[in-house]
């Protein structure tokens, strides 16, 4: 099966901005589903162009900007890294704006993590099977740099800004289903070189196994069947190219759309059914 997917602008033109679909033609659909629903991929490609925008806002918000005071105060006064991550709102600061909000009540864990020494390759951070562990260790080094990796102002404002985008990012899929995942994913997708990558991020995972419509009950079967059903339809050296990445996040958003949608209907959710149904009129 191709990797390719040029077919996806014909199939959801409507979605593109390009008038009717031939899927919605012979399905029925349109840019937005029953209800009033945001069309998924209008929804993405909005939220992209006002994400600047929107995430400035965010930032401006009470809550968003008291918790970035709060960091920023306790970062430039603390005087060892074991003070640092003993701070509550340094760890929902620092693990929030790298993709681990839903890490925030293992906190002794996630210190023991940053504090790891990534040159053994027993150390936790090396160990733990969510790769997401070790890319923070990574990114920060704490055992070897110390307070030095996080009081320089410019690793300050990126965090505090990341921060602001991650909160922003959150509240999307009150937009759409899936939205927050989508976006993630764009911002993510390069930095997964290899399938063990993909299985070791939650919603990198989510993504890519809805996308390619590997059944959710892979999950029970061992590692190396798990890294075969997603390297079997997916050349993954594709995601350092932007624009698969855009096209892949899209069919994430319209399959998690069809999945929640037909399961009362009992309609057709995977893409490549949708596509072979559709194959006597798509070139």
């Amino acid at each position: 099966m191709s990797n390719s997917l040029s077919y996806l602008p014909a199939l959801y033109a409507a979605s593109f901005g390009a008038g009717s679909s031939i899927l919605n033609t012979m399905y029925g659909g349109g840019t937005s589903v029953s209800g009033g629903t945001v069309d998924p991929v209008q929804a993405l490609r909005t939220a992209q162009q006002s994400e600047t925008q929107q995430v400035k806002v965010t930032a401006a918000d009470p809550m968003v900007k008291s918790a970035i005071g709060a960091f920023t105060t306790a970062v430039r006064s603390a005087t060892s890294i074991k003070q640092l991550l003993s701070n509550p709102n340094v760890m929902n600061v620092l693990l929030t704006a790298n993709g681990m909000k839903d890490q925030i009540g293992y906190t002794a864990l996630a210190t023991q993590v940053l504090m790891s020494n990534l040159s053994d390759p027993k150390s936790l951070a090396n160990t733990l099977t969510d790769t997401r562990w070790k890319t923070l260790a990574q990114t920060y080094n704490f055992n070897t740099k110390g307070l030095a990796a996080i009081q320089n102002p410019t690793v300050i404002a990126s965090v505090t800004n990341t921060y602001a985008q991650s909160e922003w990012q959150s509240n999307q899929d009150t937009v759409t289903p899936g939205l927050s995942n989508a976006l993630y994913f764009l911002s993510h997708a390069s930095s997964a070189t290899s399938v063990y990558q993909i299985l070791g991020d939650p919603t990198l995972r989510t993504v890519v196994t809805t996308a390619l419509g590997v059944p959710q009950q892979i999950a029970f079967q061992d590692l190396g069947a798990q890294a075969q059903a997603i390297t079997s339809r997916l050349n993954i050296s594709q995601f350092q190219t932007p624009s698969f990445v855009q096209s892949f996040a899209q069919r994430y958003l319209i399959q998690n759309s069809a999945n929640s949608t037909n399961v009362s209907t009992g309609a057709p959710t995977d893409l490549t059914t949708l596509a072979i149904q559709a194959q006597g009129v798509v070139a």
